[in-house]
């Protein structure tokens, strides 16, 4: 049986106290014991004083480029997620071939066993071809292994077919992940609708295009009492709506938003830099506040990376032509850390956000948290290592950021993944 120990770390578990010392053994890819273990067997690594947490866990993340998932891709997409702390990727479904079929099911998942160093969760697509109006064969995938169904990249126009998914998945017991943009207000838009658009002469998105959409959601997720995702939360109104929602008896709504979207405003566009292009585009500094005080209050319940990458040639490009995306799975971390934690928002509280909420939303039962019996996903962290942010040192092939040369605090020293040391920066 093969173990592991982690010593002298300070361990981010319901079955400890975090100021305190303590280890913890995996055996056999599952954590066996945790606090004053004292094991002569196996490997022994030294924390160092150190955090230890839970393997983050990403809901949105995009694994490969449509129609260039060649195996490499998948895995440097796996090594980013290492380098970043993410032990579990689920991927969207607007992928080539679109998993929309059982069949694709199965290609994703023995393509990850042999591929990837990170556990791969799929999602399947609402509907045919992400068309935005054809339901998908949900069942069939559920039974070959999709944990989700997501509307990325086929948005749902129609009310009555995204309630007619909402009522089908509690037949599964799987949660819907809605984002998306009201089509006739962003369509061909490509920033915040603002000062800055009119600005730089850019054609800018509305808020009220996300606000529609999450408004519609939100009123199904209400008299359906399905699970509800809201993914890509940005705006202030949108954290209200998300608010209100909430209070309803019986709904089962979770939202979720990107580092990108509470540490980047509008004005990260100024000199048409591409890099800082995303859908949905960077609101204000209005927007920022909000989205912070919502993850404070527990109303945004998710980070997940946003981790979108496109090819470099397809970003410096003229800003109207360029790509929307982010190489962000090496910074979602750092820059969370860096901009949240203080005297009120722990890193316990970080955790929670990034893997123990995931875990819980996608019915993920042995990950999350650091517990007896628990997968051995882990990560060793020094939330004092201030460094800088360089495109140039990512895994990615996205090797570009829109925080170049910002200095952050949270850096990742290990990773863990079932208990086999998957990455380490030393």
């Amino acid at each position: 049986m093969k173990s592991v120990l982690i010593k002298n770390c300070r361990v981010i578990s319901p079955e400890c106290d975090p100021d305190s010392l303590n280890s913890v053994l995996v055996s056999d890819g599952k954590i066996a014991e945790i606090g004053d273990v004292r094991s002569d067997c196996g490997e022994v690594i030294d924390g160092g004083g150190l955090y230890l947490i839970p393997g983050l866990i990403d809901m949105n993340c995009k694994i490969c480029e449509e129609g260039y998932e060649s195996r490499d891709n998948l895995r440097i997409v796996s090594g980013s997620a290492l380098s970043g702390g993410f032990t579990s990727l689920t991927t969207a479904p607007n992928t080539q071939p679109i998993v929309d079929s059982m069949t694709v099911v199965d290609y994703v998942i023995q393509r990850a066993e042999a591929e990837s160093r990170v556990n791969i969760y799929p999602y399947g697509s609402i509907t045919k071809n992400c068309n935005g109006r054809d339901i998908a064969e949900i069942g069939k995938m559920v039974s070959k292994g999709i944990i989700a169904v997501s509307d990325n990249g086929g948005h749902i126009e129609s009310a009555n077919l995204m309630r007619d998914v909402l009522m089908y998945s509690k037949m599964f017991d799987i949660p819907v992940i809605a984002a998306g943009l009201e089509e006739s207000l962003s369509k061909g838009r490509v920033v915040n609708e603002g000062i800055v658009s009119t600005k730089l002469g850019l054609f800018g998105s509305p808020r009220e295009a996300e606000e529609i959409i999450v408004s519609r959601n939100l009123i199904l997720g209400k008299y359906t009492k399905a699970k509800l995702h809201l993914q890509n939360i940005t705006t202030a109104f949108s954290v209200y709506l998300v608010e209100s929602g909430k209070t309803h008896e019986g709904t089962q709504i979770t939202a979720g938003t990107s580092p990108h979207y509470f540490a980047l405003t509008e004005d990260d566009i100024e000199g048409y830099n591409t890099y800082a292009k995303v859908n949905p585009p960077l609101r204000t500094h209005k927007d920022v506040e909000a989205i912070k005080k919502g993850l404070y209050s527990g109303v945004i319940d998710v980070i997940a990376s946003g981790h979108t990458p496109a090819t470099i040639d397809r970003k410096n490009v003229e800003f109207d032509l360029a790509a929307y995306g982010i190489s962000s799975l090496e910074t979602a971390f750092g820059i969370s850390y860096t901009e949240l934690c203080g005297d009120s928002f722990k890193l316990s509280d970080l955790v929670e956000k990034m893997s123990t909420n995931p875990a819980k939303i996608l019915g993920l039962k042995n990950k999350g948290e650091i517990r007896t019996g628990y997968d051995g996903d882990l990560v060793l962290v020094d939330i004092d290592n201030e460094y800088t942010i360089r495109g140039e040192d990512f895994c990615s092939k996205a090797k570009y950021t829109p925080f170049e040369g910002r200095k952050v605090r949270g850096r990742i020293i290990k990773t863990f993944v079932n208990g086999e040391l998957a990455f380490s920066l030393e």
